[in-house]
């Protein structure tokens, strides 16, 4: 299968990476109808994990039933961010702070353990490293996330995690550009403001970006988080000064650009039409929706009739489309380049 074998609308499918409620995938029609159209990933999290027979299971028999193959993702950092819960009967590893501090081969360990559990299971995409820099110890969302407040740590444990995984198959995001270290609200529930300067964000919050991008990470995820230094009306996640200008011309980074959780509340200050619109133009190429539902399915008619209202440029779509098929092939997701 090729790129222009594809539809508009397949097209758009293969750009969602999207996510069901329960252990079961069948019962959500809208899922099932999308997996059908082409959707171009998964999400899990704990509730779709009961035991390790189940969910390798689960995503054999998501492989049977998809279009095209998929990214199977997760976030699996270690500490509280850890959706493999049932499995272990609780949390099994040290969150990115205490292994980082434990020495960077107890976290090279760690990582190794990590990546051949999820490739057990058939997981082939997490969203790790952060590289977010704890600079606001009162951040109420990262803190322990993050290895570090200190730049050049997080770029050191960075690139000991990226290697790890990468050595295994297993494709990483750093998140979450450019920075969510020194925020002071938590964009599940609102629209943080990082009001600091271009300066302080370049050399602080985006270094660990910078550096890893040329470490060849391969995929990238946008926080829903606004900087006015940087765009004073759009969050990071659906504004074209941050993914088209800093990110992709000033860094040259030129691997997938996802956004995170376009369900959270940092992003709905925005109808999903309008911010997927405005984050196609802007440069990104996938958005995670945690929940399948009718509203993703009107969702993507609505973006298939703006790229033919030229409300979305087309060569946008087959852009992300074309990066999506490069990475499922580099990682032997997909037999063939497209």
């Amino acid at each position: 299968m090729k790129l222009s074998d594809l539809t508009v609308k397949q097209k758009l499918a293969q750009m969602f990476i999207c996510g069901f409620s329960s252990a079961k995938y069948a019962s959500n029609k809208y899922f099932m109808q999308l997996l059908k159209e082409g959707l171009g990933g998964v999400i899990f999290f704990s509730c779709n994990i009961e035991s390790e027979k189940q969910f390798k299971d689960l995503i054999y028999n998501l492989t049977q039933e998809a279009f095209i193959p998929m990214f199977y993702s997760i976030d699996q950092e270690g500490g509280r961010v850890e959706r493999t819960e049932k499995i272990h009967g609780g949390k099994k590893y040290l969150s990115a702070k205490s292994a980082y501090e434990m020495g960077l081969s107890y976290l090279q360990d760690q990582t190794k353990q990590i990546a051949l559990e999820l490739k057990n299971y058939g997981i082939n995409l997490n969203f790790v490293p952060v590289l977010d820099v704890n600079t606001n110890p009162e951040n109420p969302i990262i803190g322990e996330r993050a290895f570090s407040n200190r730049p050049d740590d997080v770029i050191a444990a960075a690139k000991v995690v990226f290697r790890e995984y990468d050595k295994y198959g297993i494709i990483t995001a750093g998140k979450h550009f450019p920075g969510h270290g020194a925020a002071g609200g938590d964009s599940h529930k609102t629209l943080p403001v990082i009001d600091l300067s271009f300066e302080e964000l370049n050399n602080i919050h985006i270094k660990p970006f910078d550096e890893m991008i040329k470490t060849s990470l391969p995929a990238i995820m946008a926080a829903h988080v606004l900087y006015p230094a940087l765009d004073d009306v759009y969050p990071a996640s659906i504004s074209k000064k941050i993914i088209n200008d800093l990110l992709i011309n000033s860094l040259k980074f030129n691997g997938l650009i996802i956004t995170d959780d376009m369900e959270m509340n940092g992003i709905k200050g925005f109808t999903p039409f309008e911010a997927c619109t405005r984050a196609i133009n802007a440069g990104v190429n996938m958005f995670i929706f945690r929940d399948t539902d009718k509203k993703i399915i009107d969702l993507i008619s609505d973006l298939e009739k703006a790229v033919a209202d030229k409300l979305i440029d087309e060569e946008k779509i087959n852009n992300s489309v074309s990066k999506i098929f490069d990475l499922k092939y580099r990682y032997g997701i997909i037999r063939q380049a497209m």
